[in-house]
């Protein structure tokens, strides 16, 4: 009927508008990501401007005075120049740490993912049984294990493995010991999350295929195990370089990961330096990190 019959025409819908449950959802998936965008801008995004505008504070201020904040970028050359050793050890023993995860780890996930059986539960409760006690008493643990006059010590001064005068506490092996050790879980997990998922069948079509059981892992198992490791790789890599609780409990002064420098440095009141080295710190690791990504082939995790 026209118009002045009392009815009016049926609104037009354009042909290209999705349907009305399709809108809804997508307003669902913004929702969803609310809390989570919420989140990390109150406690990362805002934390790491006030970290940055920080570290450009006039280093002459102090607690008492206060800070101006006179985009001293000289902060960032004062702080690599004076803490440019305990950066590079830094990074060195976060390295070393990851390797020695990396050479424990892969054989432990690769024997619960293939070869535990009824035990790969109790195994792998075994692996996250550490998280159960504090980061603290964990490395305090160490302190006592690598005691001057403990068995360990003991035993491998026997063994004249270790000098009779010759001690493992406060040097380099023990931070990276206790790095290791705390750090493990982080490497096997993602290890065994990957080794888990790969089709048992490929494995013995390479062997079919006349590959030996090197080949074999190295084609398949290693390459498809691939986005795991470097995930776990990351997970230890990126904590043990920030780490000052294995240096400062385990190491000498002559030691000291900039972990260490920056809580000091925070604690003695000088926030400008100290902020440099965390920009520093975390600039340096986020580069490293997508190198790592990028060469390994595994962009996507980024």
């Amino acid at each position: 009927m026209s118009a002045a019959g009392g009815h009016l025409p049926p609104a037009e819908v354009p042909l290209d508008a999705p349907p009305p449950e399709q809108r809804r959802s997508g307003r669902t998936g913004y929702l969803l990501l609310l809390p989570g965008s919420v989140w990390l801008g109150l406690f990362f995004l805002v934390p790491a401007v006030t970290l940055v505008a920080t570290s450009l504070y006039d280093p002459a201020g102090s607690l008492q005075t206060g800070y101006a904040m006179t985009g001293h970028v000289a902060n960032y050359l004062d702080a690599i120049g004076d803490y440019r050793e305990q950066i590079v050890r830094s990074l060195v023993y976060a390295l070393l740490a990851t390797g020695a995860c990396v050479l424990l780890g892969y054989p432990l996930a690769y024997a619960i993912a293939f070869k535990a059986g009824r035990w790969k539960n109790l195994m792998l409760v075994a692996v996250i049984a550490p998280f159960f006690t504090s980061f603290l008493v964990r490395t305090l643990s160490w302190k006592y294990l690598l005691g001057d006059h403990q068995w360990i010590v003991d035993g491998l001064q026997t063994v004249h493995l270790l000098s009779e005068d010759g001690r493992l506490l406060n040097t380099p092996l023990a931070v990276i010991t206790g790095l290791t050790y705390n750090f493990l879980p982080f490497t096997v997990l993602p290890l065994y999350a990957s080794l888990e998922k790969i089709d048992h069948r490929l494995i013995e079509a390479a062997q079919d295929l006349y590959a030996s059981p090197f080949t074999a892992f190295r084609q398949v198992t290693l390459k498809l195990s691939m986005p795991g490791l470097v995930a776990g790789t990351l997970l230890t890599f990126i904590p043990a370089a920030g780490d000052y609780i294995n240096a400062e409990l385990l190491g000498s002064p002559n030691t000291r990961m900039l972990g260490n420098e920056i809580e000091g440095l925070f604690a003695a009141g000088d926030y400008p330096i100290a902020s440099a080295l965390s920009v520093v710190l975390m600039v340096g690791i986020v580069v490293m990190v997508a190198g790592y990504v990028r060469k390994a082939g595994t962009e996507e995790l980024l």
